[in-house]
Order: C-alpha cells, then structure tokens, then sequence
C-alpha cells in the first residue's frame, strides 16, 4: 500500500530548494502527433462475435430443413434472441474502439504525457484507455482497474504528487512578474534599480 504523499516544496518546513526533485509539466500540456494506438482488437469480444455469427448460420439452416412447425418456432426464437445479442455486441465493440481512439488522443495532449513519452508508457497509457471505456460502458471490475491505473499515470492531482511532479502555473508566475515589474520596493530593502531609470530626451 503506497504512503503518505510527499508535501509539496511549497509547504515543506525546510526547503533550500523548493523545486528539487519535483518535475514541472507544461501547463500547456504535450505537443505533437498522438502516438499510433499499440493495442490489438480484443480477441475474446471479437471470437464471441465471429461464434454468434456462425451459430446464427447454422440456425437458419437448421430452420429450412425443419419439418415441423414447432421446431422452426423455437429455431426462429433462438435465433431473434442470438441476433439480437450479436447486434448488441458489434456496437459495442464499434463504439468502443472509436472511444478508445478518442480517449487516447485526448489523453496524449495532457501535460503528463510529457513523462510517459519519456519513460515509453504508452501501453501502460493504452491499458488504462481500455479499461476506462470498459467502465464507462459497465463493467465495473474494468473501471475499479483504471482508476488504479490512473494512479500510477499521474491522472489526479494527488498521484501527481505521488509522482513528484506538478503542472506549471503560467498564470501565476505571470502575474508575480507583473507585480515585480510595476511595484517600486519599499526603503530599507536596498537600491531599486529601476528608480535609477530616466528618460532620455
């Protein structure tokens, strides 16, 4: 079980270098192609679907070669229900594979893709976009999964921390800038090298 998060350089009680051993992503996030998708089609979802459509085959076979009409009644009734389930099967095997694409382009824009493009997770990254679409379509052993797997991609703040990592803040150091810039320093805290500026005529 992981420990404590490390404190933030921000709020430790000694911190010579409050930077050290924390890594700054770009608040801007990662820039660049979306790397290709290294998954292969599910084998298990893709063998049911081929079995069903097989199995469908044979039943409209067996339907024309029936001699009675209580077997081509309850022929015809496995084969509606066997349709129906391969239909619901083929969609979701459709829609989620264009999720996953989605998702995984989505994913490699974020400023921790700046790490696992360095340390080549992209099939740590790819397990995780499964898992999440899986739980997003129910299946609830898969979205207990990827939320494990989001903690060790960085995907929340506290895993981040974890990590030892933090995403930039643009705005901020902007803003302190700015203020350095427009603030004159108070007497006592030394020469302000700006108070020796003047205009040129």
């Amino acid at each position: 079980m992981p420990g404590p998060a490390p404190k933030h350089p921000s709020v430790r009680a000694r911190r010579n270098d409050p930077k050290k051993d924390f890594r700054s992503l770009p608040s801007a996030g990662r820039t660049g192609a979306t790397p290709p998708w290294p998954l292969q089609p599910e084998p298990g979802r893709v063998a049911l679907l081929e079995f069903q459509r097989d199995r469908i085959a044979s039943l409209q076979v067996e339907i024309e070669e029936a001699e009675d009409g209580r077997t081509r009644g309850r022929l015809r009734r496995e084969l509606s229900k066997l349709e129906i389930e391969n239909a619901k099967l083929a969609l979701e095997i459709e829609q989620a594979a264009d999720a996953e694409k989605e998702l995984w382009a989505e994913l490699w824009t974020f400023p921790q893709a700046v790490m696992w493009e360095e340390t080549r997770s992209h099939r740590s990254v790819a397990l995780y976009v499964r898992c999440q679409i899986h739980g997003e379509q129910g299946d609830l052993k898969a979205a207990v999964e990827a939320r494990q797997r989001e903690d060790r991609l960085g995907l929340n703040d506290l895993a981040l921390l974890r990590l030892r990592a933090e995403v930039e803040r643009v705005e901020e150091a902007e803003e302190r800038g700015k203020r350095r810039r427009t603030t004159p320093r108070k007497s006592g805290d030394g020469d302000d090298p700006r108070q020796a500026l003047r205009a040129v005529k």
